[in-house]
């Protein structure tokens, strides 16, 4: 006789598994050869900042992340800064969407059909490349993952008050992290439309959702005077589509697959629009301002995952139904499969290579090149974040462009004299070291202070030594005999 405590605890490993799974993918390579890319270095110097100056920072830039970077503040402050500490809220994170995804697709289809769907959505590309990302976007999936439970349990008739104050606060704390995180909601409404709910989940929705919307609100009208953060985003083009287009159709398929009818909670009813409203939403937006980016969407892929779950599970089911004694080995197999043929792309997506640059590697390569009596120049300046995240490597070095300090002025990266004041810094140094993008990922050199820069290392300046790595570069100049600093020629214009 079967122990009564069997369901339960099968219960538990269709969301346990999924979660552990997760987990050890996301510690899977989690330092990335010790690297650290821009937008991490971001996060890592203003984790590192006073509750004050991170305040001093966010009403200047970035306040779309201000919650994140005091969590993470919070976190460096118990466990010290590392890679670590700044990834693994992510992989914690992307393990709980993927318990929910599991917890989701067993209600809604059945427990092979949740289990397949919790462990596919860490096996999805984009989620394994934000898994080990020290940025919020995981912790919205998180967030997404929660609140979309919460809304299937309202939906099955279990919810009680308190439920719908969790979705309002999961929703809320989304949007806080992120606050185009918002667009779960027109997504969680087709939801509710597809499944024709009552009036009384209707109205407890809507009363949830606008609290949330009016608590995100003040975060989302102040962001917008920082929209020039977003500038180099481009504009949306028919190639840049391409990806939600073959996400889209795949949900499609999935819905297909799961036969789904008008009024009735199924997969597809809240897979579908979840997948879709929000890839659709952030395109719609795009046309007005360009804002397409994947990440900003991330928490969509649970939509995906639930579809891919229904999938695999209905293919367990009919084989289960064929070969009771082979349906265990179904999955597993289907699992090592997907593994096999996803993984260059897994030990990509774990490699230095797989982001734009790595500030922490060019480091080494400025200790080991500079000279007492050196000076320092970034170009562009935003490449100072290789010295705000290892200061120890610029000891010595006389940062000859910048007029206040990125803490000090509440900014990410400093505030730089003007173009002639730079100019003539300049003219005053021996030997220059330049800090800036390898070729392959630079960007053309644009303001007056930056053409400036290049303009007198081009004219006065030879370059004796060059090296990159990852990304980044660092160049020494050494002035020409030929050129005099200015100090020399008023000594000669007196003589």
């Amino acid at each position: 006789m079967a122990s009564p405590t069997a369901p339960s605890r099968r219960h538990v490993l269709i969301w346990l598994i999924p979660l552990l799974w997760t987990c050890a993918l996301g510690l899977w390579g989690l330092s990335r050869q010790n690297s650290l890319w821009r937008d991490e270095a971001a996060t890592w110097q203003v984790a590192q900042r006073s509750t004050a100056e991170i305040g001093h920072l966010l009403g200047n830039v970035d306040v779309v992340h201000g919650c994140y970077y005091l969590m993470m503040h919070g976190l460096f402050e118990c466990f010290g800064p590392g890679t670590t500490t700044l990834r693994l809220p992510s992989v914690l994170a992307t393990a709980v969407a993927a318990a929910c995804v599991a917890v989701i697709g067993e209600r809604l289809a059945g427990k092979w059909a949740g289990l397949a769907g919790g462990l596919a959505f860490g096996l999805l590309p984009a989620v394994q490349f934000y898994l080990q990302e020290g940025r919020p976007y995981a912790l919205v999936a998180a967030g997404a993952g929660i609140s979309t439970l919460l809304l299937v349990t309202a939906l099955q008739g279990r919810a009680r008050t308190g439920h719908w104050v969790a979705y309002g606060s999961a929703v809320l704390a989304c949007a806080l992290l992120n606050w185009l995180s918002l667009m779960i909601l027109p997504a969680h409404l087709a939801t509710l439309l597809w499944t024709r709910a009552g009036r009384t989940v209707r109205t407890r929705w809507a009363v949830a959702s606008a609290a949330a919307t009016a608590g995100a609100l003040p975060l989302v009208l102040f962001s917008r005077s920082q929209s020039g953060q977003v500038s180099w985003i481009p504009p949306l083009t028919w190639h840049m589509l391409i990806g939600p287009g073959i996400l889209l159709a795949i949900g499609g398929l999935g819905t297909l697959l799961d036969r789904p009818r008008a009024g009735r909670l199924s997969v597809a009813a809240v897979g579908l629009p979840l997948l879709a409203v929000p890839q659709l939403g952030l395109v719609g937006l795009s046309l007005v301002q360009p804002l397409f980016l994947d990440r900003y969407v991330l928490f969509s892929l649970l939509g995906l995952a639930l579809l891919i779950g229904t999938v695999v599970g209905s293919a367990v089911a009919a084989a289960g139904a064929r070969f009771p004694r082979a349906s265990l080995w179904v999955l597993p197999t289907v699992v090592a499969v997907a593994v096999v043929a996803l993984l260059p792309q897994s030990l990509a997506k774990r490699s230095p290579a797989s982001r734009v640059d790595d500030v922490l590697a060019i480091a080494s390569d400025v200790r080991r090149m500079k000279a007492p009596g050196s000076a320092v120049l970034f170009l562009p300046s935003a490449r100072r974040d290789t010295a705000s995240v290892s200061p120890d490597a610029f000891s010595g070095l006389r940062d000859i462009a910048l007029e206040q300090g990125p803490k000090s002025s509440g900014t990410l990266k400093g505030v730089e004299a003007d173009a002639d004041r730079i100019r003539t810094a300049m003219l005053a140094q021996r030997r220059i070291l330049l800090v800036t993008d390898a070729p392959q990922v630079a960007r053309p050199v644009r303001g007056a202070r930056d053409r400036t820069k290049a303009s007198v290392l081009e004219e006065h300046f030879a370059a004796v030594g060059d090296q990159q790595v990852r990304g980044r570069r660092v160049t020494v100049y050494e002035r020409r005999a030929s050129v005099r600093r200015p100090e020399e020629t008023r000594a000669a214009s007196v003589q």
